[in-house]
């Protein structure tokens, strides 16, 4: 650890700590039925953006009297998500680093502590059984299997999971996990009858089996995530990772609403944005002349844009292929039998990012396919900082799986053919065919017309989903957090007063007080 690493630690700690004991003394006695967190997948050491929003949510409900209870991992779980997606779960979690952290996290705080629980029987069961066996595992009323899946795939950063050895082990401590953390949440639901459940992404398995549990027990369940600007969170009665919006439908944007929009819009246009504290675009390299030189060559240009196939909101996507890379076998035969048209295929930019690189990645298929030496086929890797926009405006037509360039390739005035559900395809604004054989017979139609047409209504439906998401749905926390200059994604604690934090003086918590306790939508009003 760098001196500078250290004096930040040594800062954040103290103030962690005085904000502890402030709010502490301005918290009036709890009354009521308590509110459930948990976010055993959000961190392992400091403060992470998803810790730091449950962290500032649970102080400000007990601020006003609302009884909070946090669910905190006790070195229960065998292999948790993060410590697993460092290693593929061949060593133990850090759990002594982590529990340092959550106890100074909630010191003085109304815990339940998730502690080992083994069922002998459970273990034997899963002991010898297959791969599919342990994902489609079912017991005493829990799909167990299935909640583990997609953890799984995300620690193991791929989607076709192997039927080896090490992924039937890490499957089996997902799912012995699991149980133990169902096991301490049902305790929890019988002695404490909360109110509302509020956890982080609900997806990785361990939150994934509490939310389960609270809607299954008929309990107004939140999950949360990152917010598509900087130091925002997205909050939820549904699936954070699906990001389900609904819009008015008779919500317009006023010019000053244009004028903000068209801002943000110029400034990422040139790469110039940043999510869940990571910035995808260091810089963007124009179309040079050998691309133009190769380009004049075909009739049309059309850009395929991918996604990292292990991340979490994929699974809420795949409603006309069972996976990404089965669309991409058939888009390869529709490759060949247009060699009139430049498909330039895009690599997601997070797809090979340090830390998190994909095991399974389009690289590798393009590489077993070679497809990249065909006439007709640009691969552009995820390290490589061509610009997509400008490729955009030089398109036919832009094919995505569910990438949200397809939302921005609408804002470009270009249209865009998707190949599974996006948190913008329930709206009007790409074309989203109802089955695969359906999206094959628009793709050959759009590849022999001379034009495609965008209807004018996409693209307005556009600029509304997208305000919407900007400054609607991600509610701003900046006020009470700065991002952490040596840690992506992770951020440090402003100095703040107790009354910071209450609804009458923030906007943010007016907003999640009206959606935990009332089952309100969680959507800033307009200032």
């Amino acid at each position: 650890m760098s001196l500078r690493s250290k004096w930040l630690t040594w800062q954040d700690r103290r103030r962690l700590a005085a904000l502890n004991r402030a709010l502490s003394s301005a918290a009036p006695a709890p009354q009521g039925p308590p509110v459930v967190f948990f976010n055993a997948s959000a961190r392992l050491w400091g403060l992470s953006q998803n810790a730091a929003f449950q962290w500032l949510t649970a102080w400000s409900l007990r601020l006003r009297g609302v009884p909070v209870i946090q669910l905190v991992c006790a070195a229960g779980l065998p292999r948790c998500v993060l410590a697993a997606a460092q290693d593929q779960g061949r060593h133990a979690p850090p759990c002594a680093m982590c529990q340092a952290q959550s106890a100074r996290l909630y010191a003085g705080w109304p815990t339940v502590p998730l502690t080992p629980r083994e069922d002998d029987a459970l273990a034997r069961a899963w002991a010898n059984a297959p791969l599919d066996a342990l994902l489609t595992w079912e017991h005493d009323g829990l799909p167990l299997g299935n909640l583990i899946t997609p953890a799984l795939r995300w620690a193991l950063r791929r989607h076709n999971l192997p039927d080896d050895a090490a992924t039937r082990r890490l499957a089996r401590a997902f799912l012995q996990g699991a149980w133990a953390t169902a096991q301490t949440f049902r305790h929890v639901l019988a002695t404490q009858r909360p109110r509302a459940v509020v956890v982080f992404n609900g997806q990785f398995y361990p939150e994934a089996t509490v939310a389960y549990l609270a809607r299954a027990a008929g309990i107004p369940t939140v999950t949360h995530e990152v917010g598509l600007r900087p130091l925002t969170a997205f909050f939820t009665h549904g699936e954070a990772t699906a990001y389900p919006i609904r819009i008015p439908s008779d919500f317009r944007l006023s010019p000053a609403q244009q004028a903000r929009l068209d801002a943000y819009l110029s400034r990422r246009f040139q790469g110039d944005f940043s999510m869940a504290g990571v910035r995808f675009w260091p810089h963007m390299r124009p179309l040079d002349a050998a691309f133009w030189e190769r380009a004049r060559r075909f009739d049309a240009i059309v850009p395929v844009f991918t996604n990292v196939v292990f991340d979490t909101s994929q699974k809420h996507a795949h409603v006309l292929f069972p996976h990404m890379f089965a669309w991409l076998d058939g888009l390869a035969q529709v490759m060949r039998a247009h060699p009139e048209v430049l498909f330039v295929l895009r690599a997601h930019p997070d797809e090979h990012r340090p830390g998190k690189a994909a095991a399974e990645s389009v690289r590798d298929w393009v590489r077993q396919r070679g497809v990249a030496q065909w006439p007709n086929v640009l691969f552009v890797d995820s390290d490589q900082y061509l610009s997509s926009y400008e490729l955009i405006t030089h398109s036919k037509l832009v094919l995505i799986y569910n990438s949200t360039i397809g939302l921005e390739a609408v804002l470009l005035g270009k249209p865009v053919l998707a190949a599974a559900a996006a948190r913008f395809t329930a709206y009007p604004i790409v074309m989203l065919p109802p089955t695969a054989e359906a999206y094959w017979q628009h793709l050959e139609r759009f590849l022999r017309a001379t034009e495609v047409p965008l209807p004018a209504e996409y693209r307005e439906n556009a600029r509304r989903f997208l305000y919407y998401q900007l400054y609607k749905v991600s509610l701003p926390f900046e006020r009470w957090l700065m991002p952490h200059p040596l840690a992506r994604g992770y951020v440090r604690l402003r100095a703040f007063a107790p009354a910071d934090l209450l609804p009458d003086a923030s906007r943010t918590m007016a907003v999640v007080h009206r959606g935990v306790l009332e089952g309100g939508e969680f959507v800033l009003d307009e200032e």
